[in-house]
């Protein structure tokens, strides 16, 4: 091989380098997309979910497969101004009333979006488990933090194909495990949601391949419950959206 032939599959493979490389210290943020619905801004680093998820992962988590399924909302509900105006809770909440043409657009891409909506908030804490209300709680639906877990982790882990674990939570703040297919939401059959782990393979695959049971055991590592706490709380005030 010639100088310049290394030279050239040198500079090929610091470009390709610099095309993956991931801000490891700024707040992520994106520009807003066109319509009324937005993707939020995460509240922590690509990397501070790293003791379970990889930066690169969360970048393109956030950014494409959420702003995607944000695109896709607007874009569904662009000629409706009376679907755009209406929170996205109360729109998932009332699916069957939206026009069959743009049911499953809206259905997918705003259940995505309170999915994901939710997720990352939860996130970018130290693990460890919940105390006070939200402790009590979990002690009189499942027993204690330990059975919680393990039946979380096991509805989590036996969704066949993509689609979501729950955590709902009712106005007088009982608790209950649930599954959902696809993008689907409790907020769809009238439930509020107060966590939840996302195991499609685009949450998990870059580090984990098919070590599904691998990524959901380390998620809790990276949960923040404080903040759950806080939607338990907007939970049983009734203020409690996505």
């Amino acid at each position: 091989m010639t100088l310049l032939h290394r030279r050239a599959l040198f500079g090929a493979a610091a470009a390709a380098a610099t095309a993956w490389a991931v801000p490891r210290a700024a707040l992520a943020q994106a520009a807003p997309p066109a319509g009324p619905f937005r993707l939020p801004d995460l509240p922590y680093a690509f990397d501070a979910n790293e003791a379970a998820i990889d930066a690169r992962t969360m970048e393109i988590h956030w950014r494409f497969h959420h702003g995607g399924q944000v695109n896709g909302l607007n874009n569904a509900v662009r000629d409706q101004p009376q679907l755009a105006a209406m929170p996205l809770d109360q729109l998932l909440m009332k699916l069957n009333e939206v026009p069959e043409g743009i049911r499953t657009a809206v259905r997918n891409n705003g259940g995505g979006n309170a999915n994901h909506t939710m997720f990352w908030q939860i996130m970018g804490g130290r693990g460890g488990e919940p105390s006070g209300e939200l402790a009590q709680a979990i002690a009189q639906d499942f027993g204690d933090f330990a059975a919680f877990r393990t039946r979380f982790n096991a509805a989590a882990n036996g969704v066949f194909g993509s689609g979501w674990a729950f955590v709902t939570v009712t106005p007088a703040g009982r608790l209950a495990v649930v599954t959902k297919p696809g993008q689907d939401t409790p907020l769809m059959d009238g439930q509020r949601v107060l966590m939840g782990n996302d195991v499609w393979e685009h949450a998990y695959y870059l580090r984990y391949q098919n070590r599904r049971a691998e990524y959901t055991a380390n998620w809790w590592n990276v949960l923040d419950w404080q903040k759950v706490a806080a939607r338990y709380a907007q939970a049983k005030a009734g203020t409690l959206g996505v």
